[in-house]
């Protein structure tokens, strides 16, 4: 499920999903069918101003992660930069508002709506009698039937990456006049508002080589405020000009240009005037705020050279620098502090503006094999967390709301958002340990001999990957050497630790999810260790290794804990970010795993493939979609099914909610926290930042008139503030 555009799929982001001033914080209490849906947790933060204050031209530089392999949404290799792109330069025909529901674009559309149910459901959509694709010509039922054909799955020489909704439609015609489209369907179909956005022209979705190949560089023909310039692999630029044809409200800005910088050098591309927006990490995040804070101090490298290495490694240190990256001479480490303070100074220009992303970082207990086969293991692993408490550990000292994240299939805001955690029951300990013994597994039970090369239970892969951790970049959480320190393998006695598993965690943190310093385990004595048929009760916890790893690390260490309170002991396997998504987690090689899923306007459509039950194929592999715990029930499915066919909206908001509760009395995934958002943005910069749920409107984007002067944000600055 992707937040970008308005019809979200499920996509599988590896890294960037792993990798997970006051604000109002509702009480998220399970909320009836006549409730109103609360707000979002957190509002966006991006500066509002009207238009009239906002200056016209000039070049927006926005940092993203890499430049797309395709300009077409729709294939299997589009990623967030692709979606980008799509929203500023072609047709939506719904898009997201501030609560994350979709809302119709009146730049292309007068009215949608069902006119018709039987003897099929049928949706007319007028279109907006100025709406012109940038070769003059009208958009119009053509260029609906040509996308229809490609992406209904009918014709296999398109290599299409869904077709979800599409497969639905009959046939699409030309309604009244040619302002009109009337699309009928097959069956009826709840989510009809999640398609045609982005809509392309029927130059692009025409052919299947014009579909497969001709819109992976470049779109010839666009119809939105922007339009693509080029895309410059060299220069790792997407430049994207202002549309002459536009008939909206003209875009303020010249040109917005994307521009791929690494996650780890966002601060300095942010310092050196090369981005003037970027999503941080919270160690970006603070550094910012630093530097909005002390102006005029002063700085070790005063003094004529005399301070000595040990109090500038020691400066180093405490401003946040990783340790194995100090430099050991005083020449160099001066020289790095030195670069490091000029940054500083740059970065006086800028503000972190911050929401929370619609995305939600989860627990993944893998259900196809090992003791978390067993339903009542794993509701006893969700009965022992204490997910308020792992909110809070990456959420408040960023200043953002702490509360958990209480349904799979929405977030607060979201109209079919409610919690369903009932349905698995708040922590506590003594019910998770009743659970465990209910499925056999007893404290002080004769235990194997094991080698010590096995691993705990699981899936597993001939071979590991090592990580940075150590070899096999594994820890063992309640194993005890005879000091009486926990045991971890290979640099974990290095000056910091193996990431995310020491007591104090570094800065830093994967893309929108980040950890504080501190993950102590609960004050309670751990419970004996469990067995069971002369086996041990032991998972294997499967992360990453790379750069942005520590909050996952962090978080893991702490649920670890929880487990061994119950007799659960956990090893901590590390493996490289390259390999976690396709090796482990889509192959089914781990017991427990953390990683992200973004939420959805369209859940009936889009969620079904990530809880869909798994169907066993007749070469005996197993197809499980997008559902990479393995855990699925008939129930859930048909739940599913029924939201996707009911055309009253009421009713499909109740099923999802009863899917919903289900899938959390089935334990396969526990929901934790809603990812943070983290902006740096130049502070002149207005109507952008930490978008939340919104579509952004690009064509009000700019930089303030000179004069023009607008409160800061009041989430500006330091995180921790």
């Amino acid at each position: 499920m992707s937040h970008h555009g308005v019809g979200p799929r499920a996509v599988m982001r590896s890294v960037a999903f792993l990798t997970a001033g006051a604000l109002a914080v509702p009480l998220l209490a399970g909320c009836g069918s006549d409730d109103e849906p609360a707000g979002p947790v957190a509002g966006q933060d991006i500066v509002p101003v009207v238009r009239a204050q906002v200056a016209d031209g000039g070049t927006l530089k926005w940092a993203v992660d890499a430049v797309p392999e395709t300009l077409n949404t729709f294939q299997a290799d589009a990623d967030a930069g692709t979606s980008r792109i799509a929203q500023a330069v072609l047709p939506s025909m719904f898009r997201l508002d501030a609560n994350g529901r979709p809302v119709a674009n009146p730049a292309y559309l007068e009215s949608a709506k069902v006119i018709e149910t039987e003897p099929r459901q049928v949706v007319l959509y007028k279109l907006n009698q100025q709406a012109v694709w940038s070769d003059g010509r009208e958009i119009g039922a053509a260029d609906f039937a040509a996308q229809w054909r490609a992406l209904s799955g009918k014709d296999s020489a398109y290599w299409t990456a869904r077709n979800a909704g599409y497969d639905r439609i009959a046939k699409i015609e030309r309604g009244a006049n040619d302002l009109q489209v009337r699309v009928t369907f097959s069956r009826p179909y709840a989510d009809w508002k999640s398609l045609f956005s982005p809509l392309y022209p029927k130059d692009v979705m025409g052919t299947p080589d014009a579909f497969n190949d001709g819109a992976r560089r470049k779109l010839k023909v666009t119809a939105g405020p922007f339009r693509v310039e080029k895309v410059d692999t060299a220069e790792k630029d997407v430049v994207l000009s202002r549309n002459p044809r536009w008939w909206g409200k003209p875009a303020k800005l010249n040109q917005i240009v994307l521009h791929a910088v690494s996650r780890d050098k966002r601060a300095a591309a942010l310092a050196d005037g090369s981005v003037d927006l970027a999503e941080v990490d919270s160690g970006d995040a603070q550094r910012i705020g630093l530097a909005n804070r002390q102006k005029g101090t002063g700085t070790p490298l005063q003094g004529s050279g005399k301070t000595s290495v040990k109090k500038l490694r020691a400066w180093a240190l405490a401003h946040g620098f990783d340790s194995d990256k100090v430099p050991r001479g005083k020449k160099k480490l001066r020289k790095v502090i030195k670069r490091y303070l000029e940054q500083q100074q740059e970065l006086r220009d800028f503000d972190v503006r911050k929401s929370l992303e619609p995305a939600y970082t989860q627990l993944a207990l893998n259900g196809s094999s090992g003791p978390l086969a067993d339903e009542r293991v794993r509701r006893a692993v969700a009965r022992a967390l204490d997910r308020a408490e792992l909110a809070r550990l990456v959420l408040t000292p960023l200043g953002l709301p702490a509360v958990p994240v209480g349904s799979h299939l929405a977030l607060s805001g979201q109209a079919a958002y409610a919690d369903g955690s009932g349905a698995i029951g708040d922590q506590d300990t003594k019910e998770a340990q009743a659970l465990l013994s209910d499925a056999g597994w007893v404290a002080g039970g004769p235990v194997k001999a094991e080698k010590k090369t096995e691993k705990a239970a699981g899936p597993q892969k001939p071979s590991q990957d090592v990580s940075d951790g150590g070899q096999d970049g594994q820890y063992i959480v309640g194993e005890d050497d005879n000091k009486g320190q926990r045991r971890a393998s290979g640099d974990d006695k290095r000056e910091h630790g193996d990431k995310g598993l020491t007591q104090e965690s570094r800065h830093g943190g994967a893309p929108g999810a980040y950890a504080p310093r501190g993950t102590a385990a609960p004050a309670a004595a751990p419970a004996g260790p469990l067995a069971k048929d002369g086996k041990a009760l032991a998972l294997r916890f499967v992360l990453p290794s790379g750069p942005g790893s520590d909050t996952l690390g962090s978080v893991a260490a702490r649920i670890s804990a929880m487990l061994e309170q119950i007799g659960i002991r956990t090893t901590i396997t590390k493996v490289s970010d390259q390999s976690y998504f396709k090796d482990h987690i889509a192959s089914g090689d781990y017991d427990l795993a953390l990683y992200s899923w973004p939420s959805s306007a369209f859940p009936a459509t889009d969620a079904r493939p990530v809880y869909a039950k798994p169907v066993p194929a007749a070469d005996g592999s197993v197809n499980v979609e997008q559902n990479f715990t393995r855990v699925g029930t008939d129930q859930v499915d048909q739940l599913f099914d029924q939201a996707a066919t009911t055309l009253d909206e009421d009713e499909e908001r109740d099923l999802i909610r009863k899917a919903d509760a289900r899938i959390w009395a089935a334990a396969g995934s526990i929901p934790l926290y809603q990812r943070p958002q983290l902006v740096g943005v130049r502070k002149n910069l207005v109507n952008a930042g930490a978008f939340g749920f919104q579509t952004p409107v690009y064509e009000d984007m700019g930089f303030l008139k000179k004069g023009v002067k607008v409160s800061a944000s009041p989430a500006s600055g330091s995180p921790d503030k």
